[in-house]
């Protein structure tokens, strides 16, 4: 069944932030901050070896590596970036955070829009969320965003213990994105080649490590913003 894999990955969110909301009352203050940094550097360099992943490619003499896609990145994000910036999608995630706060009624908490958004970003648009997802609606397999779901369980478990319930409702924008990405793909299974498969993993990557930046020196990246870089690339492959 299409999108059984975004419902099993969502359940797995839900889960993750009640057990960090949980683990919260068991770790002292002074060592969250030091978790939510390694974290941030873990989130870097999963980032880091996405992109190098797909940018890195060996000669046909097979010696030393090249790299391809560099246009690609540079246009896609400056685009990305001015497209956003008009938008102002950074703001449009604050708003539907605060949005949220207000209706579950955690007002009180100061760090609940800050966990969302993060915790949203972190989950929301990684490569594996953007395969998994086409996996799903063209041949009805769910392995890869089962994969997906371990990891952002863990991944929220360790947010929701340092930012709060906030991080549990990054459910919300993983479900309507990769179901979106889902339901697209079965429409335009034709157009979902190589070239767009590899350009989307590569900026999305980028997008990851602008998240760990964030983890670990807060607030220094717009990442909501650059979310447009993610069509560029689809539209330059």
């Amino acid at each position: 069944m299409s999108g059984l894999g975004t419902l099993i990955n969502a359940l797995a969110i839900i889960a993750g932030g009640i057990a960090g909301i949980c683990c919260k009352k068991l770790i002292k203050e002074r060592y969250q901050e030091t978790i939510m940094k390694a974290t941030g550097f873990s989130v870097m360099f999963l980032g880091a070896g996405g992109t190098f992943s797909k940018m890195l490619v060996t000669t046909k003499s097979g010696l030393p590596l090249d790299t391809t896609g560099s246009m690609t990145i540079v246009l896609s994000m400056v685009i990305g970036a001015f497209a956003g910036e008009i938008i102002d999608l950074d703001h449009q995630f604050e708003r539907f955070g605060s949005w949220l706060k207000h209706k579950t009624g955690s007002d009180g908490d100061n760090q609940f829009i800050n966990g969302f958004v993060t915790a949203s970003l972190t989950v929301s648009i990684g490569a594996m969320g953007i395969m998994g997802a086409i996996q799903d609606g063209i041949y009805g397999d769910h392995t890869t965003l089962v994969a997906k779901a371990i990891l952002d369980f863990v991944i929220v478990l360790i947010m929701a213990s340092s930012m709060g319930k906030g991080c549990i409702f990054s459910f919300i924008p993983v479900a309507a994105w990769q179901g979106l990405i889902t339901a697209l793909a079965v429409v335009l299974s034709g157009y979902m080649t190589a070239p767009v498969l590899n350009s989307l993993s590569m900026v999305g990557n980028i997008l990851i490590f602008c998240v760990g930046v964030n983890l670990v020196w807060p607030k220094t990246i717009k990442v909501a913003n650059l979310l447009p870089a993610l069509i560029v690339a689809v539209l330059m492959a």
